[in-house]
């Protein structure tokens, strides 16, 4: 259920919904926008009385939700969420961020050198993976916390956030002095005992699409982030498996659209592994932002052919940068910034 305040409702107004809500056996979770208080109850809501809630003092209408999620839904927070990070960076809104890096931290030269460049073109994040959940045992795992210090020490030295992948929960302890955004992989979407646990963390997390996931189902996926407290999720469309064999995904911008429809999380798109090919990846980042998105995340590298994986699908920093102004243009012609 979805109790929506009066604009001009006081906190002892608030504060006694909450306590009549309580008091019914569900949960309250409370956001507070501009102008206005929502509160959302998640729990046995089916049969409530609704009208005993729109009688108390400040409340302006309550409503019953009708999809599975709760707190992912638009009408939870109608105006939209807007993640914020210390250095004023946000995802959300008007300006589009753009996260950029190698898919795995290989060594100092190759994080400074990316970092550098990701900042002069204009880039907000330094992505890197220092744990790498490979399809084969065999392939290049990752440095581990010796890269992820690299990365924050590349990220920090140039002005940039750094944003790396967390594949387990007795990871969550040991990057937080050197992630500001948790990355939770397409393997790990449904992974719910780490999205519980990523929940309790207050550092905002980026939830990547399963490769045969439903947009419904990254909704409830996130639903488990939220429930534990922790409300700063971005979601990504990062592409889907399907039976076309010309790309490694396929990337669904549609999806974009339709999660900015049905939620208020901000939504990222990642053209690098929706395509897999490094030919299409630049198509795709402007059709994302054309489409919405309010970040793009892709894989640059300074010797993108020799990368340490997902070479096919790694830019040249000269591409990246090639790109960045392409995708200006866009956002200035979807009434955004870059």
């Amino acid at each position: 259920m979805i109790v929506a305040m009066q604009e001009k409702a006081t906190e002892e107004q608030i504060d006694a919904v909450i306590d009549a809500m309580i008091e019914a056996g569900v949960g309250v979770h409370r956001t507070t926008g501009a102008s206005q208080t929502i509160l959302a109850g998640v729990g046995p809501t089916a049969s409530l009385d609704l009208s005993k809630f729109e009688l108390l003092a400040g409340v302006l209408h309550v409503h019953r939700i009708s999809s599975p999620y709760k707190l992912a839904g638009r009408s939870f927070r109608p105006e939209g969420t807007v993640v914020e990070f210390g250095n004023g960076v946000t995802v959300g809104g008007e300006r589009v961020a753009v996260m950029a890096g190698p898919c795995s931290i290989e060594n100092r030269e190759q994080m400074f050198e990316t970092a550098r460049r990701v900042k002069a073109a204009g880039g907000t994040f330094l992505r890197g993976g220092a744990f790498k959940p490979r399809s084969s045992p065999y392939a290049f795992q990752g440095m581990g916390i010796p890269g992820l210090e690299l990365m924050y020490e590349a990220a920090r030295e140039n002005g940039l956030l750094a944003v790396s992948e967390v594949m387990e929960i007795s990871q969550i302890e040991p990057m937080l002095p050197y992630v500001d955004l948790f990355q939770v992989g397409a393997r790990n979407m449904q992974n719910f005992n780490l999205l519980r646990e990523l929940g309790m963390v207050r550092k905002p997390v980026l939830l990547k699409r399963g490769m045969a996931a439903t947009i419904e189902e990254m909704l409830l996926s996130s639903e488990y982030i939220l429930s534990g407290g922790n409300y700063d999720v971005i979601l990504c469309e990062r592409g889907i498996r399907t039976y076309e064999t010309a790309t490694r995904n396929t990337m669904d911008i549609s999806a974009i659209p339709v999660v900015h429809k049905l939620s208020h999380l901000p939504i990222v798109g990642d053209p690098s592994h929706g395509t897999g090919r490094r030919d299409m990846v630049a198509s795709m980042a402007r059709a994302a932002v054309a489409a919405g998105a309010d970040a793009i995340i892709v894989e640059v590298h300074p010797n993108a052919d020799k990368a340490a994986s997902d070479a096919a699908q790694t830019l040249y920093l000269e591409q990246f940068e090639e790109l960045m102004g392409q995708l200006r243009v866009i956002a200035t012609a979807v009434g955004r910034t870059l």
